[in-house]
C-alpha cells in the first residue's frame, strides 16, 4: 500500500522566541517492509542551520537551529511511502513465552535485551505485570500470550481523548482504564517488561476512515502510537496495536521507535523566550496512486 503523509506542527508563542533548537522525528524510517519513495521537511521560518542523522535506535532525526526573533513556528513533514507489513507466524509456532525471557538474557538477544528494561514512561511495574498475568501461563507460545493481552487492553480500556496527558503514569493509566494511544501502548510495554519479555514503543501513522457515505476530513487523521513485541531469535519483532486490538499490517506508517514517547517525540526543542504558547497539529494520511 503506498501512502502520502503530510504532518504539521504549529507553536503559537506568546512573546518572541529569540533562539531554538529543535530535534524532529518526523521523517518516516525505511525497512524492510517499508520503503521510503520520497520525504521532505519544511519549516516556517526557516532555520539557520539544519542536521540529519540516525539516532541511538536507528530512527531517522533531523536537528533544526533557529537563531533569529520569530512569534510562531511550524514544522511540515511531507513523505509517500510504501507499506507492505510481513504476515505473522502461527501463534502456536512461536517458542514459550519463558524461553523468550530466557533469549533475552542470553547473548543471542543483545539487541532486543535493552527493550525489557525500566524507561522512564513505561516502567516495568508489578501491577501492570499482574494485569498481563493470566494472558501468559506456564508454557503458553509467546504471540499467543501476546494477542491475548492486546485484546484484552482493548477490551478493557476506553479511548478517550483529554483525561491524561504525556506525563500520566502508567500507574494512573492502570486505576482509570482510559486514555488514547500513547497510554495503552505504555501500560502494554510495562506489563511486557515486567514479565521480562522485551518490547518497543513504536510511533507513527494509522489510515483512519470516515463513517459510510461521509467524506473524509482533511486533517482527521493523526499521530499514532503501538507496541513492537520480540518473539525470539528465530521470528523476530511483531507488531501490535492495543488501542484497536489488531496486528500492524497494511494501515501503519513506521515512524520510528525507542523505549517510549520520550525517546520519539515528533517535534521536542529547547527555546529562549516564548512564553506561554499553544500547539495545533494536523494529519493527512491518503492512499497514493502508484
Amino acid at each position: 500500500m503506498r501512502y502520502r503523509v503530510c504532518h504539521t506542527s504549529r507553536y503559537a508563542y506568546g512573546s518572541s522566541v529569540e533562539l531554538a533548537a529543535h530535534m524532529v522525528h518526523l521523517r518516516p524510517r525505511a525497512l524492510p517492509f517499508q520503503t521510503v519513495v520520497s520525504e521532505r521537511i519544511l519549516t516556517d521560518p526557516p532555520p539557520a542551520r539544519r542536521r540529519d542523522g540516525i539516532d541511538h535506535f536507528g530512527n531517522t532525526v533531523t536537528w533544526l537551529f533557529l537563531d533569529l526573533p520569530h512569534a510562531d513556528f511550524a514544522v511540515t513533514a511531507e513523505s509517500i511511502v510504501d507499506v507492505q507489513f510481513p504476515p505473522p507466524p502461527a501463534a502456536e509456532s512461536t517458542p514459550p513465552w519463558e524461553e523468550v525471557v530466557a533469549a533475552a538474557r542470553s547473548p543471542e538477544g543483545w539487541r532486543a535485551s535493552e527493550f525489557r528494561f525500566d524507561s522512564p514512561m513505561a516502567p516495568a511495574q508489578a501491577a501492570a505485570a499482574a494485569y498481563a498475568a493470566p494472558c501468559f501461563p506456564t508454557g503458553r507460545p509467546v504471540l499467543a500470550g501476546l494477542l491475548d493481552l492486546n485484546a484484552r487492553i482493548r477490551r478493557d480500556f476506553r479511548f478517550r481523548a483529554g483525561v491524561t496527558t504525556v506525563a500520566t503514569p502508567v500507574a494512573q493509566v492502570l486505576q482509570r482504564r482510559e486514555g488514547v494511544c500513547q497510554d495503552f501502548s505504555h501500560v502494554m510495554l510495562s506489563a511486557l517488561r515486567g514479565l521480562g519479555l522485551p518490547a518497543r514503543y513504536v510511533s507513527g501513522y494509522i489510515r483512519t476512515r470516515p463513517p459510510p457515505g461521509q467524506p473524509r476530513r482533511q486533517g482527521a487523521d493523526q499521530s499514532h502510537a503501538w507496541v513492537g513485541c520480540w518473539l525470539g531469535p528465530a521470528h523476530g519483532w511483531i507488531d501490535l496495536d492495543p488501542t484497536n486490538g489488531l496486528v500492524v499490517a497494511d494501515e501503519h506508517v513506521v515512524l520510528g521507535w525507542g523505549r517510549d514517547y520520550g525517546d520519539v517525540s515528533p517535534v521536542r526543542g529547547v527555546i529562549l523566550g516564548g512564553g506561554d504558547h499553544s500547539l495545533a497539529v494536523t494529519v493527512d494520511l491518503e492512499p497514493a496512486e502508484g
